[in-house]
């Protein structure tokens, strides 16, 4: 079992502790960039592998976690525990470190930010930097600096000196660990897509203390943030007859988003329900009607094409799988304090579990 600590706790509007699930924040916490999920994949194995029914890994590092594995049909749920990085690129003869990105980053963002380099002999901190203000001209001012002009500062005086703690093709994140700010809504580095790989993986164990008809696998997924690879290859070994995919989605209840272009999604209304040629109508119906049964608070959006999400892949593996999409609502996406309720993430798990136990022998997705 998981060693016990002290969760992270805040204080609501009813005067009460909000108390932060353990393998939530563990998960948030652990230093996962697109392809080196090390730290991620040991959190899903220490809290999940001992409370279901079968659990193995594969070459991508994807967590497969399986309760009811006679059941029928067959359900996947997918979260990916990769979150954006920077990879080292260079080292110059100062010991400066040079880097590319690993998944879609906001450049305006990258300087002046603590970092944790992942090496092989441990963790290296270190400083993005870039020319100060004072020393820009008013037009150099103005501009983002591209990825090349932006460095790491990990305190050396050297080339030699830097190669000795921190190799090239070393992999980096953002320093910045989960907080609880306000009640139950949090801020952490990597709510996308910690959020989305806890819920599914929540909601397995959960379903393995009752009685199902379905088998349900919750996948832990890599390398979403670079075209939904580990999703591709789960979809593939898992084959199964229904798939609900879960990550973050956008809250537009923040300043300055237009609902016209990007619909309304409130933080704290519930999971997100996806509608649109991505989502099999039939797994859709399920979610709603579960939903509504359950009381579960939720919201609905309508995209027009394959999402950026691990559904796409899904949807289209092998002969095709009936795949829905959960979008846990989020503020300041791709930055280092993105802002989440978790009773949004809650509410997440409560759906994934009450669509499972909703899914009958013989069901398919065909329409």
């Amino acid at each position: 079992m998981p060693k016990k600590k002290t969760a992270k706790k805040a204080t609501t509007k009813k005067n009460k502790a909000y108390q932060a699930p353990e393998f939530l924040v563990d998960l948030l916490d652990a230093r996962s960039p697109t392809g080196a999920e090390y730290e991620a994949q040991a959190v899903v194995d220490r809290y999940v592998e001992d409370e279901v029914d079968a659990y193995r890994r594969d070459t991508m590092g994807n967590r497969f976690a399986t309760v009811n594995p006679e059941g029928d049909p067959k359900l996947l749920f997918a979260g990916h525990i990769d979150e954006l990085g920077l990879i080292i690129t260079y080292i110059n003869d100062q010991g400066f470190l040079y880097f590319d990105t690993l998944g879609g980053h906001d450049k305006s963002m990258i300087s002046g930010r603590r970092v944790s380099i992942l090496t092989k002999n441990g963790i290296v901190k270190g400083v993005t930097g870039k020319r100060a203000i004072h020393l820009m001209s008013p037009e150099d001012r103005k501009k983002v600096p591209e990825t090349h002009e932006i460095w790491i500062d990990i305190a050396v005086n050297s080339r030699e000196e830097a190669e000795k703690v921190v190799g090239i093709g070393d992999t980096a994140v953002y320093d910045q660990s989960f907080e609880l700010v306000r009640g139950s809504v949090g801020v952490a580095r990597a709510f996308d897509d910690k959020a989305g790989a806890y819920a599914v993986m929540e909601a397995v164990r959960r379903l393995a203390k009752g009685k199902l008809e379905a088998r349900v696998t919750a996948a832990a997924t890599t390398q979403e943030e670079i075209g939904t690879r580990g999703a591709m290859t789960a979809a593939f070994s898992e084959n199964p007859d229904f798939a609900i995919a879960v990550d973050v989605g956008h809250a537009t209840d923040s300043p300055d988003c237009d609902h016209r272009k990007y619909g309304s999604f409130k933080q704290g209304g519930g999971p997100i329900v996806c509608r649109g040629p991505n989502i099999n109508p039939v797994i859709f119906e399920h979610i709603i009607r579960a939903a509504e049964k359950n009381n579960i608070p939720y919201q609905v959006e309508a995209d027009p094409r394959p999402t950026g999400t691990d559904a796409r892949a899904i949807q289209v593996a092998q002969a095709g799988i009936a795949t829905g999409l959960l979008s846990i609502p989020l503020r300041y996406m791709h930055t280092p304090s993105e802002m989440v309720d978790l009773e949004d993430i809650e509410h997440t798990v409560q759906l994934l579990v009450a669509v499972a136990k909703s899914l009958k022998k013989g069901e398919r997705g065909i329409w």
